[in-house]
Parts: C-alpha cells; sequence; structure tokens
C-alpha cells in the first residue's frame, strides 16, 4: 500500500473515530477515500479527501465530517448522493441538501468540516430526493438508510475544474471499536487536511 493510501485510511480513522464520539450508540458509521479516479467518468486530479458520515434515523441525526487536501479547483459544493433506484432522480441522485451541505468550506482547495443535520426537518434534504421517496422525510430517511447499507450512497465534491465532481468515495458501513478523547474532534480542523496534503506530497516526491 503507498504512503499516500496509508495516510488516507489514517484520515478516515480519525474521522471514524471522532463521528463516533459525537453520535449516538445506536447510529451506524460509514467511512469513504475521496478521489479523482473514482469519479464518473473517472478523471486525473490528484486531490483526496477522507469522509466519515454517521446516521441515525431513530434520532432523526445526520452527522458529516469530512476533509480534503490539494483539490486541482477551488470546491464549489459537496452532498451525498443515493441511491440507484429512486423514481426521478436517474442513478444516484443528490440526496442531501442542496444546492450544498450547508456551511462546507467553499472556494478553497484544501478544507475540513463537520456537520450534524436534523434528518426530521425537510430542509436536510434535496426536494427531488424527498418528493421520489414519499414526499415525507420519514421515506427519505428510509432510503437514505437503505442505500446507505446497499454501498450506493456516495460523498461527491464538486469544484472549479471539475464541475460535475472533482473528488467522490461510495460510504461503507466502517464499525468503530474505540471512542477517542473529546479532544480529538477538535482536532479535525488542522490534523486532517496536514496529513492529506502530506500524503499527496509524497506521492509526488
Amino acid at each position: 500500500m503507498t504512503q499516500q493510501r496509508i495516510s488516507a485510511w489514517a484520515a478516515a480513522a480519525m474521522l471514524c473515530a471522532a463521528t463516533a464520539a459525537a453520535g449516538t450508540a445506536s447510529a451506524a458509521t460509514y467511512t469513504t477515500i475521496l478521489t479523482g479516479p473514482k469519479e464518473a467518468p473517472p478523471n486525473t486530479s490528484t486531490g483526496i479527501g477522507a469522509a466519515a458520515v454517521q446516521f441515525d434515523a431513530g434520532t432523526h441525526v445526520l452527522v458529516v465530517n469530512a476533509a480534503f487536501s490539494a483539490l486541482l479547483g477551488d470546491s464549489t459544493a459537496a452532498h451525498i448522493h443515493c441511491c440507484t433506484d429512486a423514481p426521478g432522480l436517474g442513478t444516484a441522485g443528490v440526496a442531501t441538501e442542496t444546492p450544498t451541505f450547508g456551511d462546507f468550506p467553499l472556494g478553497v482547495k484544501t478544507g475540513a468540516y463537520s456537520h450534524s443535520f436534523d434528518t426530521s426537518l425537510a430542509a436536510s434534504w434535496n426536494p427531488a430526493f424527498l418528493s421520489a421517496n414519499g414526499g415525507t422525510t420519514a421515506g427519505a430517511e428510509a432510503a437514505f438508510l437503505a442505500g446507505l447499507n446497499a454501498g450506493e450512497a456516495y460523498l461527491n465534491i464538486h469544484s472549479t475544474s471539475y464541475p460535475a465532481g472533482e473528488i467522490r468515495g461510495f460510504l461503507a458501513l466502517a464499525p468503530v471499536s474505540a471512542v477517542p478523547e473529546p479532544g480529538s474532534f477538535a482536532m479535525l480542523g488542522i490534523g486532517l487536511p496536514a496529513m492529506l496534503l502530506l500524503a499527496r506530497r509524497r506521492r509526488k516526491g
């Protein structure tokens, strides 16, 4: 495994652990590494990212943590696409709020993000996804959870260089065995982008 991949997986592990610390006991955590070659169609971006998403339909809490580094363009949007069988959305349309996650860092090539959404609120969802799943937040939650568990949901970061998406990764269930100290969560804003940028530089070197 390359140094870049080791660092990226380490970043994902940090995100996963921090998400576990912030979430609830009944929530499931899904993680991914985001790259250009994982886009459709694949691209040659050298950008890289890591994400951990925790969802608990019972308490209506969706926690999204992500870090990205060295995008070729400035970030313009980020969201989660789901699912392959949603009527009227095509293959894996945007499920979460549009045009982008609230407060996601835009206009940058490197950044970190942490946000909690109340999925009982219609504003947390793409109106088209809500409509395609019975027009209710309960229907959207059920479809979203099914898509996550089926491996049909991915997090996508768009940029000025790649308006359709510069880096993405499909979310996969990732059991967490340990919860970190509370201070670990606060380090996301500094530690993960630096780790991802270092991984990219080592790969180029």
